[in-house]
């Protein structure tokens, strides 16, 4: 709903009463929750954190007993520290509130890097902010890791792309012994700081969503496309101000670079004229405009 404006089935009852007979039916995880949606869309870490944690309570008010673990997909940016602790804080705010419901099983963290501040100028600098971002994730205890092959943007299904996205995180685990001890970030005053933090600010933000009808009350009114959209546009304005860096697009372009003939893939925003029953929250990459003025000057 939140992601293409329309349930997956004809409304709202039918969908939580189909997963509803699903889920009593299979010892699999069916529950997941596209998370990553927000950090694409330009939310702030405390939005995310909140639209979460509301978005799963949805779950836990209308199904019945749910008994396996829900599945949150996440995406982490650059901001490296910070995304550390955005992890921390979902788990232990999302164990929180399971706990209220008596849903005692641990949340499965599916994390990937985000898309927001991917480029296809320069594209080789992906490679580096998905290696952070990787090691972010580690770090904030995903439990399990895709990444993102650097031309995902542009290129179709590229062998040797996939091949380097695997071998970052193979380099990781074997050569950077990012698998030798469980929980490094633990007793790390800054982090364990900041996940307090953090914490704090989108308990309170989550509390604020219940207190005005819930997720789906404020997807419906557009309230929380309406924030997401503000902060976006926010860090859009630091951005193309240049107050916001990415390297190779904003700062320090190879003004050489063609892109026109290496496109395989649309890489920007796709308008789809169809009837929604809500204006969906759109994903939106900072440099697209830039990269389409660059484009049409080819």
């Amino acid at each position: 709903m939140a992601q293409e404006g329309n349930w997956f089935s004809t409304n709202e009852k039918s969908n939580f009463e189909t997963l509803q007979k699903l889920q009593s039916t299979t010892n699999s995880s069916l529950i997941s929750i596209n998370s990553a949606l927000y950090q694409n869309a330009g939310a702030t870490i405390v939005q995310q954190i909140a639209y979460t944690l509301a978005h799963a309570n949805e779950y836990f008010n209308r199904l019945d007993a749910i008994k396996t673990p829900i599945v949150l997909q996440v995406a982490v940016g650059t901001n490296y520290f910070f995304e550390i602790a955005k992890l921390r804080a979902i788990r232990v705010l999302f164990n929180l509130i399971a706990k209220e419901y008596n849903h005692n099983l641990d949340c499965h963290l599916l994390v990937t890097p985000t898309k927001r501040n991917k480029t296809i100028y320069d594209y080789n600098v992906n490679m580096l902010r998905t290696t952070t971002e990787c090691m972010s994730a580690i770090l904030g205890g995903a439990d399990a890791i895709a990444n993102l092959p650097y031309d995902a943007l542009y290129h179709k299904d590229n062998e040797f792309g996939d091949r380097i996205a695997r071998n970052q995180l193979l380099i990781l685990k074997n050569e950077s012994y990012f698998d030798k001890v469980n929980n490094p970030a633990d007793g790390s005053y800054y982090i364990e700081s900041l996940t307090n933090q953090l914490a704090e600010k989108g308990l309170a933000l989550f509390k604020t969503i219940e207190e005005n009808g819930g997720f789906l009350k404020q997807l419906n009114d557009g309230t929380i496309k309406r924030k997401i959209q503000e902060s976006a546009e926010a860090e859009q304005k630091l951005f193309d101000s240049g107050k916001e860096i990415l390297l190779g697009t904003n700062k320090y372009p190879n003004k050489n670079d063609r892109m026109k003939n290496d496109l395989e893939l649309f890489p920007f925003v796709k308008v789809k004229s169809r009837k929604t029953l809500l204006s969906p929250i759109i994903e939106k990459r900072l440099a697209e405009k830039s990269e389409q003025e660059r484009l049409e000057t080819e």
